[in-house]
């Protein structure tokens, strides 16, 4: 893979992760679920040309805005292994989330998934997460690991390499009907 477009799609990945979090309101400890299609990215359709070195340049450039915000990253494998998530077993303890046993590959639960587990000091892949907000590189369908409510955000970054980007955040849910008074901070 030429380093131009590695280190263009790195920096395509930061600034896109820092133009969410710039709108999402989160807190530390709060968890950004990441889909990416590294086929997508190069310009392939999905599923078809995995590429470590992309996903690694992509994994890079979020993660280190994740880190230098105190949050946690889940990646989101390919529906070869039913979009499980790999994190880091220290967010799965504290979650009391069960882990499965299984290690990503290439072509069975993508390049991003498999540059994340390894490259976490302590990973561990499990089936489900409710994350405070998304990233979806290539169109890999992350909405089953938001938790409710998702909202969409609007960032100025639009692609990833060739890949099309979806971000999101959550909110809580509203009730109370419309004599209800809301925070606004929450909304």
């Amino acid at each position: 893979m030429e380093k131009i477009f590695l280190a263009e799609v790195k920096r395509q990945a930061g600034q896109a992760a820092e133009e969410l979090l710039a709108q999402a309101c989160l807190s530390e400890g709060d968890i950004l679920v990441v889909g990416c299609s590294s086929s997508e990215v190069t310009g392939e359709r999905i599923g078809t040309s995995s590429s470590l070195e992309t996903a690694a340049a992509v994994f890079e450039g979020i993660y280190e805005v994740v880190r230098k915000n105190g949050l946690y990253l889940a990646a989101q494998c390919c529906e070869h292994l039913n979009r499980a998530i790999i994190i880091e077993r220290e967010l799965a303890r504290r979650e009391r989330i069960p882990v499965v046993n299984v290690v990503p590959q290439p072509k069975a639960g993508g390049s991003f998934g498999t540059t994340a587990y390894e490259r976490f000091a302590h990973p561990a892949a499990v089936e489900h997460i409710k994350a405070q907000a998304g990233m979806d590189i290539g169109d890999t369908l992350i909405g089953m690991h938001l938790d409710e409510v998702a909202v969409p955000v609007r960032t100025a970054t639009k692609r990833i390499g060739q890949a099309h980007l979806v971000c999101a955040r959550t909110r809580g849910k509203f009730i109370g009907g419309e004599r209800a008074v809301y925070k606004k901070e929450m909304l």
